[in-house]
């Protein structure tokens, strides 16, 4: 098996068959949905750990400005591969172009990710949708340490086109046959590699202006996991693909897990604890938040 891999389908592993420990390494997986769009941004997901589960979700309605998230150890979605339903959310999605598959080694084992973009209908918090999305399918059994950049959005090109773009440093970044890749009209095109700013305003020749940001730090008994995800909007261009209008999510993620995991311990020991941010909008409440104009 030569890796990196990249494709449209029939990767050279069998990710339903990957073992849930190889060695000490746990298995990680995870199915993400991305919205992004003018009224309303929106994601949720599922993660599964080992033996372990974690569900979230994390909406940013940009008519009223609020923002609001859930995590927990347990089901708290309706999320599988043609819906997503939770708390004031009932989206259903289909692809809207050409999916991307990739195998790339991270230490000493191969990991998999699938990208693809979506069309998006339903209802964000009473609010109308028809836009778009992306969703990230990923596995593998990941290094102990691990750390990526990531940008995924959509928007409108100068020309009238639908665009959607998938950006990371850190896994699945080689030169080649990587996961970076801009959907023209729903057709996936390979990126070159691509720097992300310190403080996540740019990437590559797209500017970034965040309007909300879902921020946690979870120190459990064998992962530290220190992650940013904020929502907000996008000039400038990626490819020769000029932007009339963007949406979308800058990502930093560093996480540390044990280097000893034992198949009958749980791998999430302990609910997460949740670091306060500088700024607070509202009382009870960890994001960070501004309105679309910036204020």
């Amino acid at each position: 098996m030569t890796l990196p891999w990249r494709g449209p389908a029939n990767p050279p592993i069998e990710v339903d068959k990957l073992p849930l420990f190889r060695g000490f390494r746990p298995l990680k997986q995870w199915r993400y949905l991305g919205v992004y769009g003018p009224q309303a941004q929106m994601c949720v997901g599922i993660a599964r750990i080992g033996g372990a589960y974690q569900a979230f979700w994390a909406v940013h309605n940009r008519v009223t400005g609020d923002f609001r998230d859930r995590a927990a150890l347990w089901p708290i979605v309706d999320f599988d591969s043609k819906s997503a339903r939770f708390d004031g959310v009932d989206v259903t999605y289909e692809r809207a172009g050409d999916s991307i598959e990739v195998v790339s080694l991270h230490g000493q084992h191969p990991i998999w990710t699938k990208k693809t973009p979506v069309h998006v209908t339903g209802t964000i918090d009473g609010l109308d949708i028809d836009s778009h999305g992306l969703v990230d399918e990923s596995a593998g059994h990941h290094a102990r340490v691990t750390q990526w950049q990531w940008s995924a959005g959509c928007g409108t090109s100068d020309t009238g086109a639908a665009v959607t773009w998938n950006l990371v440093d850190g896994v699945h970044d080689s030169p080649m046959n990587s996961e970076r890749t801009i959907w023209v009209d729903g057709v996936p095109q390979e990126v070159e590699p691509v720097e992300f700013a310190r403080d996540l305003t740019q990437v590559d020749k797209l500017n970034f202006h965040a309007e909300a940001e879902r921020a946690r730090h979870d120190r459990m008994i064998l992962i530290d996991s220190k992650y940013r995800q904020p929502f907000g909007t996008f000039t400038g261009s990626l490819a020769g693909v000029t932007l009339r209008d963007g949406y979308g999510v800058m990502e930093e993620h560093d996480v540390r897990w044990s280097g000893r995991f034992a198949a009958t311990r749980p791998v999430l020991g302990c609910p997460p604890r949740r670091e306060p941010t500088r700024r607070h909008c509202r009382r009870r409440s960890h994001w960070r938040t501004t309105s679309p104009s910036g204020r």
